[in-house]
């Protein structure tokens, strides 16, 4: 049985997840994932520019990709385009892989874009907080909170860390470090998942079982945990949660990979989005 600490902890976790996702400049608000060719790129909700925005002026302005990769943005004149808050002619737009910076914001009106960077190309990630997708949220729906899927788990360390392999909806494969394997014991059967560890405080793990495609979305869910402490490795499967892509089909989504597919039903954590399309 849980306790009322960590009921009130996986309650907690979801409703940050939910005031994360319908921020305005959340999940929910992405209307476009538009790849940028080398050269000059005119942007705008006109017909006629190379890339085609939902929203905005009809010449929101020129992005010139240099032959180093970088990112030259010229507003149109009159277009009202703030970058980063301020009104500019020319400047260089950073990607959302630059370390130590956050991604250049370009905004016009209730929408805006960044420059993202993914397998050696770059893309614009265009999002709206008037976009239908978050205007017409329906909510999120979970699974009862079971206390038999807040599991501990033995903490199995790779030194050095493991590559794996994950795919994403985009096609592309991207190479991973595993810092290590929890193992758990679950009717009966010994299981093992595979994280990756994105900031130094947390694991990531990215998952499938036996009730994705059914109850639960079919690529994968997505769960974070605290470290290993003393050898042992506390997953709760109640904050499992869904990827952005089950509610819009312009994010990049790791899919589970082999490693992390359960024979196993994980009743625990967030049902399948009743208001997805795709």
């Amino acid at each position: 049985m849980l306790s009322l600490a960590e009921i009130a902890s996986v309650e907690s976790a979801r409703a940050e997840r939910l005031a994360l996702l319908t921020a305005p400049g959340g999940w929910l608000s992405l209307v476009g994932l538009e790849w940028l060719q080398p050269g000059p790129n005119r942007i705008g909700s006109g017909p006629d520019n190379d890339i085609v925005l939902k929203a905005g002026p009809e010449r929101l302005g020129v992005l010139t990709l240099d032959e180093r990769g970088t990112a030259l943005f010229d507003p149109a004149k009159g277009s009202g385009v703030l970058v980063d808050g301020m009104d500019v002619e020319r400047t260089v737009l950073v990607d959302d892989a630059s370390p130590g910076q956050a991604p250049t914001e370009v905004r016009f009106g209730s929408a805006h874009f960044f420059v993202i960077a993914r397998d050696g190309r770059k893309a614009l990630r265009v999002k709206d907080e008037n976009a239908a997708t978050r205007t017409s949220f329906q909510g999120l729906d979970y699974f009862p909170i079971d206390p038999t899927w807040r599991v501990v788990a033995d903490w199995v360390p790779f030194d050095p860390p493991m590559e794996l392999e994950m795919g994403t909806v985009l096609g592309t494969i991207e190479k991973e470090k595993v810092p290590g394997k929890a193992v758990f014991v679950r009717e009966g059967k010994t299981f093992e998942l595979f994280p990756v560890q994105e900031t130094p405080d947390a694991l990531f793990f990215v998952f499938a079982d036996l009730t994705s495609g059914k109850e639960t979305y079919g690529a994968a869910r997505f769960l974070d945990t605290p470290l290993a402490k003393d050898g042992k490795l506390v997953i709760d499967f109640n904050e499992a949660r869904n990827p952005p892509c089950v509610f819009t089909p312009y994010a990049t989504c790791q899919l589970a990979p082999p490693e992390n597919r359960l024979d196993v039903r994980v009743t625990a954590g967030e049902l399948n989005y009743r208001g997805a399309s795709h």
